[in-house]
This record gives C-alpha cells, sequence and structure tokens, in this order.
C-alpha cells in the first residue's frame, strides 16, 4: 500500500492573540487611525484618528504609553493612495492630547468689521 502525504494549509491558532488582547482590554484602551511622528519631539506619536475624513482630528501620545500596536486593513484613496490603519493599545490614566483644526468663522453669519489697533491704519494709511 502507497501512503501519499498532501501538504495542508496550516489553520492559525488564535489562542495566545486571544488572551494578550483580552488581558490588553483590562489595562488599556484601543485608538485607531494613521500614526505619524511628531514634528519635533521624538518620544511622541500623533494617531490622525479618520484620515480620508473632512472633519479630522487626531491624538497625541507618549510612546512610553502605548503597550501594543495592531495593523489593520489599509485605506484607499480616490487617486489611489494606501494609507495605513493602525490599532493602538494605550494605558489606562496616561495623558494623550485630542485636537480638533477648524477655521475660525462668524458663526452669526453676519460680517464684523475689525478695527485696528495700529494709529496708522486707523488714519487711513497716511
Amino acid at each position: 500500500m502507497r501512503i501519499q502525504k498532501f501538504l495542508q494549509e496550516a489553520k492559525k491558532f488564535e489562542v495566545g492573540a486571544y488572551k494578550k488582547l483580552q488581558a490588553l482590554t483590562l489595562n488599556h484602551v484601543p485608538f485607531t487611525g494613521t500614526p505619524q511622528k511628531h514634528p519635533y519631539d521624538e518620544d511622541k506619536i500623533i494617531l490622525i484618528a479618520d484620515p480620508l475624513s473632512t472633519q479630522m482630528f487626531y491624538y497625541e501620545f507618549k510612546t512610553a504609553d502605548i503597550e501594543g500596536i495592531e495593523e489593520l486593513p489599509s485605506l484607499v484613496t480616490p487617486e489611489g493612495e494606501s494609507v495605513t490603519i493602525v490599532r493602538l493599545w494605550v494605558k489606562k490614566g496616561r495623558i494623550g492630547v485630542r485636537c480638533t483644526p477648524f477655521v475660525v468663522e462668524d458663526t452669526t453669519g453676519r460680517r464684523v468689521k475689525v478695527k485696528s489697533a495700529d494709529p496708522i491704519t486707523r488714519r487711513g494709511g497716511q
């Protein structure tokens, strides 16, 4: 009798990953977005929460406060560029910064004349 061995696809054994995830959920909070280097502090990271949204905001964390990083499926822009998405697990009780940039506009819809503090401008530019 002839014995044949066929290659079989190995199944992932997710118990180890599940236990680690379960441990993280006890003492950490997940934040999802696109990671960026901090412009001037290499001990911090910026996480853009929704990089393709018109209502963009970002988080700032110290890298020492991040316990784990999970890579998630990437997003693709309408121009075909790939955007990396990750999940950061930040330790509970740590300080983070949430920043929401906005355009300053008059919310009443009426124009307001601003008087200049410069005496030359007030006299008509003489």
